[in-house]
């Protein structure tokens, strides 16, 4: 199949790439509470820069735009197994936010430990996802491309973005 994307296929992941970047720089780790905000900063992100350089690239072409921004949360921590969260000055006696992470980490080891003694189904690791799309368009005119953003895998966590475009 030819491209017919007003934008190129490098254009697009660089694209793509540099929202991600953008949105997800403070980020050290997967947080549930931030993946909306995450997810709202990586669309727009792209639809404003998909925008400018179809009006530019195309400019007697019109086209719509969609963004979907999927963000999946690794099983694993992406900090290193035996790590503690705790500060300096920690109170022993005293449950901090900082002993919950311990904690965490501390069953994360046993998983790891049941892992490599061969039990099934413990251990860390990937959650499986599968995703597709489907379309009733015109060929010639209409697509759709996806790409996952690399800079996640440090962050505990994988970015897929994906990309339709539709002549109008």
């Amino acid at each position: 199949m030819d491209w017919n994307c007003p934008v190129s296929q490098t254009r697009l992941r660089q694209i793509s790439n540099d929202a991600c970047d953008a949105a997800l720089a403070p980020a050290t780790a997967y947080e549930h509470t931030h993946t909306q905000k995450w997810n709202d900063e990586i669309i727009n992100g792209v639809l404003r820069s998909l925008v400018s350089e179809s009006q530019t690239a195309a400019p007697d072409a019109k086209f719509k735009f969609c963004v979907n921004s999927t963000i999946i949360q690794h099983l694993s921590d992406p900090r290193s197994v035996g790590s503690t969260s705790r500060g300096v000055g920690s109170v022993d006696d005293e449950k901090t936010a900082g002993d919950a992470a311990v904690e965490g980490e501390e069953e994360l080891k046993r998983e790891v430990e049941g892992a490599e003694e061969g039990k099934v189904g413990r251990g860390p690791g990937r959650r499986g996802m599968h995703s597709a799309s489907g379309a009733y368009w015109n060929n010639s005119k209409d697509g759709m491309w996806s790409t996952k953003w690399e800079g996640g895998e440090d962050k505990g966590m994988d970015i897929v973005v994906a990309i339709m475009w539709i002549a109008v």
